[in-house]
């Protein structure tokens, strides 16, 4: 099972219960427990009860779990009545009877020792603790695995070259190439794909000379000198300078920027800037600033909303609760949150799309809401951004590159009071346009979910870093250590998630695709050739309805409008009343004239948030919950019957090419295997029921995973409203 290079057994312990069931301990696996450098894991003869299907990752056995998933670790010892919330450099006083692992993805796994030695048992825990809880970043699994990548070139991870983290693109689950935005022409090519004409890639920052949390290159307006950069600059927080992110085929551009720190320069320099978009833009439209901080909810509220949700997924148990359920998700304002900011990216795309000015993104450091929100404006307005590619280029463009503190946000180091789930609301807000519009996105809801669980296996340097200068910064330190010889490379190339080989066959990763997309990148059946999207004008419906009144010089503040509550419609204040009917009303006449057009999938989508149409994401938060798994039920049997439809279709198609050209038979069975469906019809008027495994947690199973209040009658809800352990003292008993 360790076939990962680098992976050592660091301690491990026999004759170990894995418990199934909270309530008997007949369904229980006898096995061994071993914790590696990069996971614990549980081996075992014995097949799993009561599970009819398990999705393999090529990296993890079915019951490890990645150190860096592990959220915390107590230890129990049941004929004591202690228990222990383990640390990475602490003492147990006790023999553990009980070891329960508290996952970041909702899972508790837990193994007794009942028949084990006290002392390996001991041994095992505090090695787990020790090593899930580094101390430092180049403790981390991806450097031990690069340091045996450079010392022996020729092994390698699953007998595949690590790819990505030195430059270039890397292969997707598509067999195309996902640009990775480190290099000049990746950011060159972007700007040609959107029509920028006005725009430059800057190369100011080669070598992180200006700002360590920017790229190396980045793209200004063409009129703004790299002189004026520089000398600008100092007065950005971070340094962190206007950078372009997108633009629209009427010339209107998406740009993020930091807050300027230096007040008496504050106006001057604004201006500058605002100039500069103006005139990179054809109509010299205005500039629309919206200020993030103010008319979002911040991260720490973020945080105390996700702690609220899982509290409510991991620890109520729903037969108790179920008439107060929809109360308690609406109190933990996860959803609303969600509905904030899909709200007000469609609000800016109406500002980019109809009335054809720029918009800035400003924010404090411009690197965290502003991540979110640039990308779901990219999403609803380019339909290159809902196919695979697409989205693992917005992912690495919009958050790698641009410095989204996934070290501290995602919290790998278990140390951080920066820890916030911004990344997964990203997700959780892109699901909520997949769930309106499921023909208009190539990937699938498990795709989004396999994402957000690959951002915790510490492998992959995509997610691990704060910044593309910190992974140059560390790993050329490592290198140094270690007498790496990195040559002409800018710091270690470390696997690149988008790399889906790495993870997954070629045929589990059929799951990724979405069989309801009707998409001109989708593969096309016609002369078997897959044919990509051409971007055009016409894509877009962009009926221009009078540009807003110029205001200080130039520049519109989204303090100007005043929001109505759930609405995508924006009222203007009491002095701008004087303006004509149809321009103060022109945001709620283009939202209502949208609604009530048919979709255009390759064109603008925006998104239903009234209170019904923003719902929880269960694939996601409830698949280990074995109480909330509905058998032969929820999305995946819909998914079940598209895919046999699409591939029917597919099938008809190809008959009629064998018939056109009367090829042989051979031809065709090969064509056959070549299906993009997971799930496959067994000739046409496919009658075959579902298959008997699929369930609402598909692909995922929650048969061992124990999430629900019940463990030892002990509840959770003390350590998720802020204190430092899990489980009490006075509930604790011995349950055989």
């Amino acid at each position: 099972p360790f076939s990962v290079l680098g992976e050592i057994v660091v301690n491990e312990v026999n004759f170990v219960r894995k418990c199934i069931a909270t309530d008997t301990s007949q369904y229980d696996l006898w096995g061994k427990l071993v914790c590696t450098n990069f996971k614990i894991s549980f081996i075992t003869d014995d097949p799993m009860p009561l599970q009819k299907f398990h999705y393999k990752n090529l990296l993890l056995g079915e019951h490890d779990v990645p150190l860096t998933c592990i959220e915390q670790i107590v230890t129990v010892n049941d004929t004591k009545r202690k228990q222990k919330v383990l640390g990475p450099n602490q003492k147990l006083k006790f023999n553990p009877t009980e070891l329960i692992i508290y996952c970041k993805d909702f899972r508790i796994v837990r193994f007794r020792f009942d028949e084990a030695g006290p002392e390996s048992a001991k041994k095992v825990c505090l090695a787990i603790a020790h090593y899930s809880q580094p101390t430092d970043l180049q403790l981390l699994f991806a450097f031990e695995y690069v340091g045996e990548i450079y010392h022996n070139p020729a092994k390698k991870v699953n007998g595949i070259d690590p790819g990505g983290g030195g430059g270039g693109s890397i292969g997707s689950a598509t067999g195309q190439q996902t640009p990775l935005f480190e290099t000049y022409s990746d950011w060159d090519r972007e700007i040609k794909r959107t029509g920028a004409s006005e725009w430059r890639v800057c190369s100011v920052n080669e070598g992180y000379m200006i700002s360590t949390c920017l790229p190396e290159y980045f793209v200004v307006p063409s009129s703004l000198a790299d002189q004026d950069l520089k000398l600008y600059s100092y007065s950005f927080i971070g340094r962190r300078m206007p950078v372009w992110s997108w633009n629209h085929p009427n010339g209107s551009a998406l740009v993020r920027m930091a807050n300027i720190k230096d007040v008496l320069q504050q106006r001057k320099i604004d201006q500058r800037i605002c100039n500069a978009i103006t005139r990179s833009h054809p109509l010299r439209s205005d500039v629309f600033k919206s200020d993030l901080d103010k008319c979002l909810p911040s991260i720490q509220e973020i945080q105390a909303a996700h702690i609220k949700l899982k509290q409510l997924c991991v620890n109520e148990p729903f037969e108790e609760t179920e008439e107060k359920w929809l109360s308690s998700l609406e109190n933990t304002h996860w959803l609303e949150y969600i509905r904030s900011f899909l709200k007000h990216s469609a609000e800016l795309v109406y500002m980019m799309e109809c009335k054809h000015v720029s918009v800035v993104l400003q924010e404090e450091e411009g690197r965290d809401l502003s991540c979110l929100a640039a990308s779901l404006i990219q999403v609803m307005l380019d339909p290159y951004f809902r196919t695979i590619v697409g989205f693992q280029s917005l992912i690495q463009k919009e958050w790698v590159m641009a410095g989204y503190q996934f070290l501290d946000r995602c919290n790998h180091l278990k140390r951080s009071d920066k820890e916030s789930p911004l990344f997964l609301m990203f997700l959780d807000c892109v699901w909520q346009l997949l769930e309106q519009y499921p023909a208009a996105f190539e990937f699938s809801e498990m795709y989004l979910t396999i994402l957000y669980d690959s951002a915790r296996i510490s492998l992959f340097g995509t997610f691990l870093f704060n910044c593309p200068h910190q992974r140059v910064k560390e790993s050329t330190e490592f290198a140094i250590s270690k007498n790496i010889q990195l040559g002409d490379e800018k710091g270690l190339r470390f696997p690149c998630v988008w790399d889906w080989s790495l993870q997954f066959t070629s045929r589990d990763r059929l799951l990724f695709h979405n069989p309801l997309y009707i998409g001109k990148s989708a593969p096309c059946v016609q002369n078997g050739a897959v044919k990509t999207f051409k971007r055009s004008k016409k894509n877009y419906s962009s009926t221009l309805r009078g540009a807003p009144p110029a205001l200080k010089n130039g520049i519109i503040s989204d303090q100007e409008f005043l929001p109505r509550r759930n609405s995508l419609i924006l009222k203007l204040k009491p002095d701008f009343l004087q303006q004509t009917e149809s321009q103060s009303n022109s945001m709620e006449q283009y939202f209502r004239d949208w609604f009530t057009k048919p979709v255009d999938l390759h064109g603008v989508i925006l998104p239903h948030i009234s209170g019904t149409q923003i719902k929880l994401w269960k694939l996601c938060y409830f698949r280990w919950v074995p109480e909330a798994q509905i058998n032969h039920g929820g999305f995946i049997t819909a998914f079940h019957k598209v895919s046999l439809l699409a591939d029917e279709v597919d099938m008809l198609n190809r008959n009629l090419r064998q018939y056109k050209s009367n090829s042989s038979l051979q031809g065709s069975c090969s064509e056959l295997d070549q299906s993009r469906m997971y799930f496959r019809a067994n000739g046409l008027n496919d009658t075959t029921g579902a298959p008997d495994f699929l369930s609402s947690s598909f692909p995922f199973s929650p048969v061992g995973n124990l999430c629900r209040r019940s463990i030892l009658g002990t509840p959770l809800s003390k350590f998720l409203s802020g204190a430092k352990i899990w489980l009490s003292t006075e509930t604790l008993a011995n349950e055989d």
